[in-house]
């Protein structure tokens, strides 16, 4: 776990409110796994650049999930580097972006960062033996839940926009405006927002985390574009980066987090994010015929198998 500078979890101990706010804007950063407050506040400032919706509800969820935490006595220094926020962050922007902004979504996006907040916890505690950490299951589980069950209560499903249809086949050609136009919205999609300039801010949030971070976020971005391109998927999913935003994450992940620099555990990072892809098809599939939502789902299993063999595997090295 990345650590706190001692001002931070002084000034969460004394509850100076600039605390909590710093610790907030790293949960933001902290869902692209970068605790820098730099990194959190450009990554906002790109939300809120897509739509005021989505930045309201993005920094709604994140306030909500590390304030519980606050209130519920979690370790400061793991709500000081952002551990707390971040699955509150994409639930609140997959609230509003499902269900449509409306007083019900409020609501429930209050609910639902409470709940990623207990289930960060209980997740923490299940995975701790193993080495692994919970990474953006609790929003996975948490907004899976919540938008699967939202048609049947009026109240919430009213004036919610309806879902639009993905298309599983179809153009397979590609062009160098889709090409850069993917490069960037597979950064973007990581919040599930399709923008290319969105995902241009937040690799500039991304590069004040470090070259080693930026370069392997756009290795991932790039994996995820010729994976996907390779493997015969529509021309419109990945320019609207569906393919390559799980494959994002895990080259972070493997590559710039959890796993020291070397060339074996790059490789290694590569070779996730093109199984991230793949595997982002598969489970799209697997929840389409009951209207699930594969979120980040891909990342999150690839992540936790890969780190997983890495006891096994001499030639791979955990960073701490």
């Amino acid at each position: 776990m990345p650590v706190a500078e001692p001002d931070i979890i002084g000034k969460l101990q004394k509850r100076e409110p600039s605390g909590f706010l710093l610790a907030s804007l790293r949960g933001v950063g902290q869902v692209d796994l970068q605790p820098l407050i730099w990194t959190g506040l450009l990554i906002l400032a790109a939300l809120w650049s897509a739509g005021w919706e989505i930045g309201l509800f993005a920094t709604l969820g994140t306030l909500v999930s590390t304030a519980t935490a606050y209130a519920l006595g979690v370790d400061r220094s793991s709500i000081a580097v952002g551990l707390q926020g971040y699955s509150g962050c994409l639930t609140g922007i997959a609230l509003v972006i499902s269900l449509g902004h409306h007083p019900a979504t409020y609501i429930l996006a209050v609910v639902g960062a409470i709940m990623c907040t207990l289930l960060t916890a209980t997740l923490t505690t299940l995975l701790s033996p193993y080495g692994l950490t919970a990474l953006t299951a609790p929003f996975c589980l948490v907004s899976g839940v919540m938008v699967l069950g939202a048609p049947s209560f009026s109240r919430i499903w009213n004036g919610a926009p309806k879902p639009v249809s993905s298309p599983t086949t179809g153009d397979t050609g590609i062009s160098w405006d889709d090409l850069w136009h993917a490069f960037f919205t597979n950064v973007s999609q990581v919040f599930l927002v399709d923008e290319w300039y969105v995902g241009l801010i937040m690799l500039a949030g991304l590069a004040c985390a470090g070259a080693r971070v930026v370069l392997f976020a756009a290795a991932g971005s790039v994996t995820g574009i010729v994976t996907a391109w390779a493997l015969g998927a529509p021309t419109e999913l990945i320019r609207n980066g569906i393919y390559g935003y799980n494959a994002v994450l895990v080259v972070i992940a493997l590559g710039a987090v959890f796993l020291s620099g070397t060339v074996a555990n790059g490789a290694y990072a590569l070779f996730g994010a093109a199984v991230s892809t793949g595997l982002t098809a598969s489970l799209t599939s697997l929840f389409k015929p009951f209207g699930g939502h594969t979120f980040t789902w891909p990342f999150i299993l690839t992540t936790w198998v890969l780190m997983a063999a890495v006891p096994l595997l001499p030639r791979l090295r955990r960073s701490v």
